[in-house]
């Protein structure tokens, strides 16, 4: 049911011209990355302080609109799909660095600061927010949906990252959560519970996140292998012997293809390969790197380059990060059928080998990349659009390997989040009895269910 003209008009009184219902907007705010579709939003608003996404919650919640947020529309599940219709409140323009703190190793942001734009703002202070999920994310979707990347294996995930927020929650309430402080005991940990909630307990307009001293020292290396297995278990011997990577990447054969479409070189062979990152002082960054060196050429490495100026670094990274985008240029008109998840580091092999066993079998397209170093890898298919058959071939991959993740101990997702893409398999995970207490907190925070819903927490709607 569409958004009641009476209601436009309250938003309106808070909004102006900051209230969208013009198709090309609403359009913009109901697509997707990949392959998950929905119709778009009722309307679309642009809130510029945390009073008027309060005001916005108040109005909707006392209508039983559906509010969903939205900051660079890159998660990759159907986060931000208004499933139901409503409103979607776009955050990007509160895109201001509040505060930073040198002394205290924090910055304050709202959500619609980007990674990259923070980084910039700290260049001259010899600090960095080191997460990095691969697209120039806004940092308050990071935080909905405790989002990681290349980096997680050394710096974690936005849940150790994020010191405090302001969350506005569905009645229009504002709270504050966490400190300053390195460390709290004091009551329940609220933080830690909006971080990887999805946008279905609050809009978040404010947070605090710690921050790193930049690397003295950094290199960066390619190193081809013989076979899948091979690169994958150098990874976790490298992990279980404790060297400390700040960056440990696999590729397939055909994310090479990929990144050399990018690149515009035929530089690296179409085999598995690793990417690796030191960081460090200079001696502990060739110590660091010559024990990798070792573990990789006793698992049949070759080829092993060094990317050894910062020029060179940055554009194998950007090449990496593109690689999503790359493939999907090797099939013209295809879409995407991404899936991720995450195991223990000694069920690493298997779970990769398994998985490129499903894809090859079933004559799927596609590419399989991680971050490995903390057991974590994704598998993107590529399938055309609107053809039924292919698009389940690829659900009943994707569904495999998260019952076989969910067999050895880990988790149907390390840092894509659930949406829409993986509600179903939210009980497989927790059981009934974990999901009555999220539905409990759920309802608590939102009885009129107005956040996000039909995400993250089945059985609500």
């Amino acid at each position: 049911m569409p958004i009641p003209e009476n209601v436009l008009s309250e938003l309106r009184a808070v909004l102006g011209e900051r209230l969208s219902t013009g198709e090309s907007e609403r359009a913009l705010h109901g697509a997707s990355e990949t392959f998950h579709r929905a119709p778009p939003p009722d309307a679309v608003a642009f809130p510029l302080n945390t009073g008027e996404v309060s005001a916005i919650l108040r109005i909707c919640n006392a209508h039983g609109v559906p509010v969903i947020g939205w900051g660079t529309g890159t998660s990759l599940e159907g986060h931000a799909l208004a499933i139901h219709g409503g409103l979607v409140v776009d955050l990007m323009r509160m895109d201001r660095v509040l505060e930073v703190r040198p002394e205290d190793m924090l910055a304050v942001v709202q959500p619609g600061v980007t990674r990259e734009g923070l980084n910039t703002e700290l260049r001259a202070t010899g600090l960095m927010f080191p997460l990095d999920p691969g697209a120039n994310a806004s940092l308050g979707g990071m935080a909905a949906t405790r989002a990681s990347g290349t980096t997680a294996v050394r710096y974690g995930t936005m849940r150790q990252n994020v010191l405090a927020l302001e969350v506005v929650l569905a009645d229009g309430r504002v709270i504050r959560t966490g400190t300053r402080a390195a460390k709290s005991s004091a009551g329940y940990d609220l933080t830690a519970l909006m971080v990887g909630s999805e946008g279905t307990l609050g809009i978040i307009t404010e947070l605090t996140l710690r921050l790193y001293g930049q690397p003295e020292e950094v290199a960066a290396a390619v190193c081809a292998f013989p076979t899948l297995t091979e690169a994958v278990t150098c990874v976790a011997q490298t992990m279980q012997m404790g060297i400390p990577m700040a960056r440990i990447e696999f590729m397939n054969p055909l994310a090479m293809r990929a990144i050399n479409l990018e690149l515009g070189t035929e530089r690296y062979p179409e085999k598995p390969h690793l990417l690796v990152e030191f960081t460090g002082s200079p001696d502990s960054v060739k110590a660091d790197a010559e024990a990798f060196g070792a573990l990789a050429e006793d698992n049949g490495g070759e080829r092993f380059e060094w990317a050894s100026d910062r020029d060179e670094r940055n554009r194998l990274w950007a090449a990496r990060h593109a690689a999503y985008t790359a493939t999907l240029k090797l099939r013209p008109g295809a879409t995407g059928v991404t899936t991720d998840i995450c195991v223990p580091m000694s069920e690493l092999p298997g779970a990769v080998a398994a998985a490129a066993a499903d894809m090859e079998k079933a004559g799927i397209f596609g590419n399989i990349v991680g971050h490995v170093g903390d057991g974590n890898f994704h598998m993107l298919m590529l399938v055309e659009p609107g053809n039924e058959a292919e698009i389940a071939s690829a659900k009943r991959i994707a569904r495999g390997m998260a019952e076989r993740a969910l067999k050895v101990g880990g988790t149907i997702s390390g840092e894509h989040g659930v949406g829409i893409g993986k509600l179903d398999l939210m009980r497989d995970q927790h059981g009934d009895d974990a999901i009555a207490v999220m539905q409990a907190i759920k309802l608590a925070l939102d009885p009129n269910n107005i956040m996000n819903p039909g995400k993250l927490v089945p059985g609500i709607g």
